[in-house]
């Protein structure tokens, strides 16, 4: 039976750089080639490390496979809301931002992807600035002469409805025996509940933290193996 590899898109995007420091991040052709590397290296890793080595040399083995079931990415849909920044009232739309459009042409790319899922939650509805944690402890160190300006300010965005969807499709997959292997790429103790069920049913989970130290003990201990995914050479074909 075969495996799926399920994303958390957030995550994701953050340890991009650690794991394929050979990849542009900020060009979502390139990013969606990543999280295709990233399944086919969590695919032949359990040979040898040295056939690991070759295949994913060769084009990183991306031609068809039946050990891929699926993958899976979460994600949300940028804001686009229209705002005024903190201090300085300038508008801003944020659907014309940098991130937004880098956020929608990503999610067109997994799109086009073999065997590919898009989950995509919500964002909360009321937006709203904070100071960022940096700016909090210049702030806690130097209170007197703090002066804030609209750059130590960001927005506090929440996702909703990521978590559901992914422990809705961890029970699909365990429930069914669709497959006999599932992947998760996070760090999130929000994932226990989902890890803790596919075991139950005979699922080996795999946890990969893309380097990540600080990933929850509790999701760690609910989980049959980690595997870090680095591919240091990928090159976009």
């Amino acid at each position: 039976m075969p495996t799926a590899i399920l994303v958390d898109g957030e995550f994701f995007l953050r340890r991009f750089s650690s794991s394929f420091p050979s990849l542009d991040a900020s060009d979502p052709v390139a990013v969606a080639y990543g999280l295709r590397v990233l399944a086919h290296w969590h695919l032949v890793l359990s040979v040898d490390p040295e056939t690991t080595k070759e295949r994913l040399a060769r084009k990183h083995n991306l031609e068809e496979t039946s050990d891929l079931y699926r993958i899976f990415f979460y994600d949300c849909e940028p804001l686009q809301k229209q705002m005024h920044s903190p201090l300085e009232k300038k508008s801003i739309d944020f659907g014309k931002t940098p991130e937004a459009k880098f956020r929608n042409t990503l999610h067109k790319e997994i799109l086009k992807l073999r065997k590919s899922a898009l989950r995509l939650g919500r964002l909360n509805d009321k937006a709203r600035w904070k100071l960022s944690i940096e700016s909090t402890s210049r702030l806690i160190e130097d209170p007197i002469n703090f002066v804030a300006t609209d750059q130590d300010f960001k927005l506090d965005i929440v996702q909703k409805g990521v978590d559901m969807r992914l422990g809705l499709d961890v029970a699909s997959l365990a429930f069914k025996q669709q497959v006999n292997q599932i992947v998760i790429v996070s760090a999130d103790a929000d994932f226990v509940p989902a890890a803790k069920l596919a075991r139950r049913e005979g699922i080996d989970v795999i946890l990969d933290r893309m380097g990540a130290k600080q990933a929850a003990n509790d999701l760690i201990a609910h989980v049959d193996a980690i595997r870090d995914c680095f591919v240091p050479d990928a090159k976009l074909k």
